[in-house]
């Protein structure tokens, strides 16, 4: 195959993928889905907490799902939009075709993912041929709770507030193993630290600690996750309460079912109990039938299961 011949090819090939590109974008819109690359610049609200190169390492197509600058020029499947990327794409394809080894790209690694910091006309190129593995400088960046491919903006800045909540808490000290606690709206994790300080406080005033230590930060911890978190989650399950709330997490309950807790001990003069709290909640505050239906019904079309 002649050069002139490399090119038509590759020119053939570039165009037709962006074609797709575009299909992919109609539908992203339809789905109300984010139909970008991962900004590398989210990344920054996982509050990473150092990085360092892993070298030259080679590392799945499948899994790079980013990019530092050229996030709109692609699609979410790499497959290029604009026409101004041809020649670029079309000489790296050449290349390709001509059996020329290509140098290694750069990324950063942020989880599971990866994020190009060069290269993506390569990435494009090897992920339009299918090619399952790719050389790379890697540089990794250390986060506490990782990012999803899937993730919005939103999603990022939620599970950034997690990790300080885990610094702050030190909840994987604690209680090794604990269930992941995930909201669906920013802002709830302060809520969950002034629990944890309550309970600190009214763990101190228990009778029979006179001339003991104060209860310290970590055992409120403990005694917060284990005794009101754990409950209401287990009292969520047992009474299948999640069912009702679809597209909520657990957390999100926990944080509604503890306020309707102190309403009806504010109610009734006497303490109900999280399992009290958790069935009535359920019985009289979860969402119509068919909103409901509606929101399994969205979450199916835009591809999601249901948070825990």
């Amino acid at each position: 195959m002649t050069d002139h011949d490399q090119r038509t090819r590759a020119r053939h090939e570039v165009e037709r993928a962006r074609r797709v590109a575009h299909l992919h974008d109609l539908l992203a819109i339809l789905r109300r889905e984010r139909g970008d690359l991962l900004p590398f610049e989210w990344v920054r609200h996982l509050a990473p907490d150092g990085e360092h190169t892993l070298g030259v390492q080679a590392i799945p197509v499948e899994q790079i799902a980013g990019s530092v600058d050229r996030y709109r020029e692609f699609d979410r499947h790499f497959l290029p939009r604009e026409r101004h990327l041809d020649e670029r794409w079309i000489g790296v394809r050449s290349a390709q075709l001509q059996g020329k080894e290509l140098p290694p790209i750069q990324v950063y690694k942020v989880g599971g993912l990866y994020f190009v910091k060069d290269g993506n006309h390569r990435v494009s190129v090897a992920r339009r041929q299918g090619q399952r593995y790719i050389d790379a400088h890697v540089i990794e960046l250390q986060v506490s709770v990782p990012p999803d491919e899937d993730d919005t903006l939103r999603d990022l800045i939620i599970k950034g507030e997690y990790a300080r909540f885990l610094r702050e808490t030190r909840l994987g000290e604690v209680v090794p193993g604990h269930r992941d606690i995930l909201f669906t709206t920013p802002g709830r994790y302060d809520r969950l630290l002034e629990h944890i300080r309550t309970r600190q406080y009214f763990l101190d005033r228990k009778p029979g600690r006179g001339g003991l230590p104060p209860v310290s930060w970590e055992e409120a911890v403990e005694s917060w996750y284990r005794r009101l978190y754990s409950r209401v989650v287990e009292n969520l399950e047992k009474h299948g309460v999640m069912a009702r709330f679809p597209g909520r997490t657990e957390a999100d309950l926990y944080l509604w079912i503890m306020d309707h807790r102190y309403f009806l001990t504010q109610q009734g003069g006497h303490d109900v109990g999280s399992e009290e709290a958790t069935r009535d909640f359920g019985e009289h505050h979860a969402p119509p039938l068919y909103r409901r239906l509606g929101q399994r019904l969205k979450l199916r079309w835009r591809g999601k299961s249901e948070p825990v």
